[in-house]
């Protein structure tokens, strides 16, 4: 798979094509696979009835035209709020995708609706999604095309071992972080990628240092979220393998400046 290659530099869609549609919605992911995307990013969450949705704020109210936890309303009730009700381009002036029928999906309905052979990064944002993710991915047979992640290793955890490439959770990530500014190789490790920021609560993460200390053990770096080919190609110079963004179509075109480096 892509996503785990080391020698690759993939091109990772944000939350689908994220600058120019609403997030995390099938028109999105669309969107960026007709530019020509190696992989999508998406967000787990889990309605009132139990089921995986596509989506990433705990609320409703930023992306939408309904309000609440999303996990007080069942995955019915989500496939008829406005998905793309509050998506702008411009800072406000237009809201071009209001009323054109974008929903919150399901989990099933996403996988079922895009090309069967596309990589995913699955991120967890709680850990009520994490055995319903086990047994989706099982159900839908796409254990070799997944990376799942998440922030919390309460999410991550359960999971080692389960048949699919997993995400460093932010302590994991923490325990990298000084042996690679010793230049120290890493000790063992239950993932396969860090899908990390340039920087986490405004501090810069020493990716650099990252990149080297993981060169040639297995484990690949995907980071997000850049939307400015200058950073990308710095990035992919200094041994990242994925690129994450919200302009999809910028880091495609910026890609072959950074393989001639």
């Amino acid at each position: 798979m892509i996503l785990l290659d080391p020698l690759a530099r993939p091109v990772i869609g944000h939350r689908g094509n994220g600058a120019h549609a609403p997030e995390n919605t099938l028109a999105s992911f669309r969107e960026a696979i007709a530019l020509g995307v190696d992989a999508i990013e998406f967000d787990l969450r889990v309605s009132r009835d139990g089921v995986l949705m596509v989506f990433h704020d705990a609320t409703l109210e930023r992306t939408t035209d309904a309000s609440g936890a999303l996990s007080d309303h069942t995955a019915a009730e989500l496939g008829q709020v406005d998905a793309g009700a509050n998506f702008t381009p411009d800072a406000g002036r237009t809201f071009p995708w209001r009323g054109r029928g974008v929903t919150v999906s399901t989990f099933d309905a996403i996988v079922e609706s895009l090309p069967s052979a596309l990589p995913f990064i699955i991120e967890l944002k709680t850990p009520a999604a994490t055995e319903l993710v086990r047994a989706a991915i099982a159900r839908h047979g796409i254990a070799a095309r997944v990376i799942v992640a998440g922030f919390d290793p309460a999410a991550t955890r359960p999971l080692r071992g389960a048949g699919f490439a997993l995400g460093a959770s932010t302590p994991d990530v923490v325990r990298l972080v000084l042996p690679a500014l010793l230049r120290r190789q890493p000790g063992a490790r239950p993932f396969q990628a860090l899908c990390i920021p340039p920087r986490w609560n405004h501090i810069p993460v020493p990716i650099a240092a990252l990149a080297r200390a993981l060169r040639g053990s297995g484990t690949v770096i995907h980071v997000w979220t850049i939307n400015d080919p200058a950073d990308a190609i710095g990035l992919w110079n200094v041994g990242v393998q994925g690129i994450l963004s919200d302009d999809p179509a910028t880091m495609l075109a910026a890609r072959p400046a950074a393989a001639a480096a």
